[in-house]
């Protein structure tokens, strides 16, 4: 993001990514520590989308990285699944677009 965070923005950021790596983890690698970085590209575009609150565009922006980027075969509905996840994570620490 380049910038730094404020300490609920940021509780956020931790959050996504930990929901990217373990639940989200499209190319089954959360088993092995030195892939750790494999979706930090993914981070920044996922947590914009999460302070909007837009289940559909975050399923949609999962469901393209992992199709289009990746070449991967999925169900969207998958990816609706883990866009729920993040917006759990978004009302638990009480952070929205207001908040940016």
């Amino acid at each position: 993001m380049g910038t730094k965070l404020p300490p609920r923005q940021l509780e956020l950021y931790r959050a996504i990514d930990e929901i990217l790596w373990r639940e989200w983890d499209p190319i089954g690698i959360s088993d092995i520590s030195t892939a750790r970085d494999e979706y930090y590209g993914y981070l920044p575009e996922v947590y914009r989308l999460a302070l909007l609150g837009d289940r559909a565009k975050i399923a949609d922006y999962l469901f393209w990285a992992a199709t289009d980027r990746m070449g991967l075969t999925t169900q969207r509905n998958q990816h609706l699944v883990v866009a729920d996840r993040i917006l759990e994570a978004t009302h638990r620490i009480g952070i929205g677009a207001n908040d940016t």
